[in-house]
């Protein structure tokens, strides 16, 4: 096992850019970066070798990043369509209204992995086919296909639904 300064100095630049793409944020991104690294230097012994230390970053950047979002929710006071807002950036035509957005959230929602994750990289997180197969370990055309997937299958029910 490499020792935890080679890990930090290989691997920052990765998770920061993942917790940048999850949250549209610097602070965010730095703050998850940084907690990132603390969990991983403590759970260390958890490592079971069996992915990519990178894809273990990220893993851990992202439940992170999830938790400092519920955590959010929870202390915020304020509208809760100005959040559903600032969390819906758009990249595909559909997400530009906001309640078509919230839609297409509360469907991808209800879908499984690892469609839901490969969908939320690609569309929120703007990430590259070859960044989102480094996060998972596979191929890029494997990221292709499960994204076009996972599109597929909210287009569906999209369509079940009106």
């Amino acid at each position: 096992m490499a020792d935890v300064e080679q890990i930090y100095e290989q691997y920052f630049q990765d998770v920061y850019l993942f917790a940048l793409s999850l949250s549209r944020n610097k602070q965010i991104a730095e703050e998850i970066t940084q907690e990132t690294f603390v969990k991983a230097v403590k759970n260390i012994n958890q490592f079971k070798g069996n992915c990519k230390i990178s894809v273990w970053l990220c893993q851990i950047a992202k439940n992170t990043y999830f938790t400092y979002m519920d955590k959010q929710k929870r202390y915020e006071p304020g509208d809760p369509q100005e959040k559903i807002q600032g969390n819906s950036l758009t990249i595909e035509q559909k997400l530009i209204d906001k309640t078509e957005a919230l839609r297409i959230h509360k469907l991808l929602h209800s879908l499984k992995e690892p469609y839901k994750e490969v969908f939320t990289l690609r569309v929120f997180g703007e990430l590259s086919f070859d960044h989102i197969s480094e996060v998972f370990g596979r191929t890029e055309s494997w990221a292709r296909v499960t994204f076009h997937r996972a599109r597929n299958i909210i287009q569906d029910l999209l369509m079940e639904e009106d």
